[in-house]
């Protein structure tokens, strides 16, 4: 892997790459990388992996090989403390409690000392902390080089060190969101990059539809409102009907959140728009509209409202996207929380945003995962991404999995959309559970059937119940590792990412097979363009999305040469579909057996 890899960078060639679990493959990148003299850029999954590969791998293969190349670890702009929004807080007190009043006065004295600005330095504070959307600035809001803390701004002192830099490590989000924005600083970046790597590479088709679309959230309305307050107190302008505007505009936002209806809706533009909700949006346009020439006003009077001004012109004409951009290429839908919601607008098909960007900077672009392929075939993320021509390369896993693993499936299972679904489930999990020992995840494709499993499942266990949603992911993990027998139930993030080795994970248990939800608006948008274009969508995109996810899930079991255990999956279409069959071809070689008594032998054993 690394013998081709050191090919196609020093080709400048487009790679695409699978490598099982076990492989070795972020040393099998890095090697070539650093060898190769080139400036290379290191894009991650997240932030944890991102952080994990700057102080651990990085260091080590460095050392095995000699070398003292630069290196910098870059952040999106949200990581780092702004010290001109968190100065200007101590102007208004509207939005501050007596307890985030309490962690500004730690921001501050942590504010002092620190040379990184990097928010996850800052003891006593949760990085996922409500305050820090206050201190910390966004594309939108950051006053750049106008700004009067410029030269002592932490963002520009990152960027300035990853310029500066052999090798940056960056993760998906920043790379998308600065290649599509454009960023100051940034955007020198990746001309000046001969190679760029793309590990944990499945998950960028996502990430591209997000940053080549547009969107307008509910957050970004109420944070403009809440920061042409504290600009108001900064530089007073005094503009008649500036205070009464903003409280209009929080008043039609909130209006618009109420027509949009129940939490958890995602629906077209189209399907959603109701005589209630077209006149709240034209409430909503109408009120941005009469504060925006009110800012406009306000604009000549200091930097901080120009870049309120450019904000809300930014986001008006974002809405009138949404209720006008529906065509072939693009999908307008809505998204709905408890208290907000999301407008987007999608592009069908990020490759033809995606390549053009990749032809206009001719370097060596290598995508690496351990799910990119359906059994051997990469047609599907290629084609996602506009990759056709790249070269393909896959290497299995070293492990053993005959050996180390056991697949289950249970024999007699109802079908998914059965309402006894998930409780028939459990009847059959149990006894594995109590088999394993606990030690187990249970792995769901929804919401609903994580909090169903976990109703019925509160009174059948001894062991430890851990239940997605009611601690951060890291502190579930801790006590998944720390208790040595619990059983966690999760979703979503929990399919991927998460490493738990040794004996206190020896079972994963998925519900089913992880089709997307067929009420999905973007999914249903992109089926009807391809049954349009003569395509079946089922077999090729829904299987094939589906089965890089079930791989995802499956690889969280056996992370090392010494783990084993069980792995015990409950759709029966997996054996009653044609399409079944594409998807045990892309699992591992494990031994399969459809009794209970095998599983409790294997771990008696």
């Amino acid at each position: 892997m690394a013998s081709t890899i050191e090919s196609a960078i020093s080709e400048l060639d487009v790679l695409v790459t699978e490598s099982g679990t076990g492989t070795g493959k972020t040393f099998a990148y890095l090697v070539p990388a650093l060898l190769s003299g080139k400036k290379v850029v290191v894009s991650t999954g997240t932030k944890h992996l991102q952080e994990q590969l700057f102080h651990r791998d990085l260091p080590v293969v460095l050392t095995a090989l000699g070398l003292t190349l630069s290196t910098a670890l870059l952040k999106g702009r949200a990581n780092y403390l702004c010290l001109y929004r968190l100065h200007r807080n101590d102007l208004v007190d509207r939005f501050q409690s007596g307890e985030v009043s309490s962690t500004l006065t730690r921001i501050r004295s942590w504010a002092v000392h620190t040379r990184s600005g990097d928010i996850a330095e800052a003891e006593g504070v949760a990085e996922d902390a409500a305050i820090w959307p206050q201190v910390t600035s966004t594309t939108e809001n950051c006053l750049g080089s106008q700004c009067e803390d410029y030269d002592k701004c932490f963002v520009a002192k990152a960027r300035r060190n990853a310029l500066e830099a052999d090798v940056v490590v960056v993760n998906h989000h920043l790379f998308f969101a600065d290649l599509v924005l454009r960023e100051e600083g940034f955007g020198q970046l990746l001309p000046a990059a001969e190679a760029v790597v793309f590990d944990e590479a499945h998950q960028l088709p996502e990430i591209a539809t997000q940053f080549f679309g547009q969107n307008v959230s509910h957050q970004q309305l109420k944070g403009l409102c809440r920061d042409i307050v504290v600009e108001e107190a900064r530089e007073q302008s005094a503009v008649k009907g500036l205070p009464e505007g903003v409280r209009t505009l929080e008043k039609a936002v909130a209006d618009f959140r109420l027509a949009l209806g129940p939490a958890g809706r995602r629906l077209s533009w189209k399907q959603l728009a109701s005589r209630t909700v077209f006149n709240a949006m034209k409430t909503l346009q109408k009120e941005l509209g009469v504060l925006l020439d009110k800012l406009e006003i306000a604009a000549t009077h200091g930097e901080g409202l120009a870049q309120c001004y450019r904000r809300a012109d930014a986001l008006l004409n974002r809405l009138y996207e949404v209720t006008d951009a529906d065509s072939q290429d693009h999908l307008s839908w809505i998204e709905t929380d408890k208290y907000g919601f999301r407008l987007h607008v999608t592009p069908l098909n990020v490759a033809r945003d995606f390549r053009p960007v990749m032809d206009a900077m001719p370097r060596a672009w290598i995508f690496i995962s351990a799910t990119l392929a359906v059994n051997g075939d990469f047609s599907l993320f290629c084609r996602q991404l506009g990759l056709e021509d790249a070269r393909t390369g896959c290497w299995d896993s070293p492990f053993d999995y005959a050996q180390q693993g056991l697949m289950f499936f249970p024999a007699s299972m109802p079908l998914p959309s059965d309402p006894a679904y998930i409780s028939s489930m459990l009847e059959y999990a149990i006894p594995v559970i109590e088999a394993s020992q606990g030690r187990a995840f249970v792995l769901f494709t929804s919401y609903r059937a994580l909090n169903e499993a976990a109703r019925i499942l509160a009174d059948r266990l001894d062991y430890p119940l851990l239940i997605q949603g009611s601690a951060p992911r890291t502190d579930l993990l801790a006590s998944f590792r720390k208790a040595g027998n619990a059983v966690l139930l999760g979703t979503g993030s929990f399919w991927e990412g998460v490493d738990v080795q040794g004996e206190a994970l020896s079972c994963v248990i998925i519900d089913k097979l992880p089709f997307a939800a067929p009420d999905d608006p973007v999914l249903r948008a992109r089926c009807e363009a391809m049954e349009q274009a003569g395509e079946n969508p089922f077999m090729y995109y829904q299987v094939p999305v589906a089965i890089i996810a079930l791989k995802q899930g499956v690889g969280r079991l056996i992370r090392d040469e010494q783990d084993r255990g069980v792995l015990m999956i409950c759709d029966p279409r997996l054996h009653s579909k044609g399409y079944g069959k594409k998807f045990l071809a892309s699992l591992p070689p494990m031994t399969r057996t459809r009794e209970l008594a095998e599983v409790e032998e294997f771990f008696s054993s």
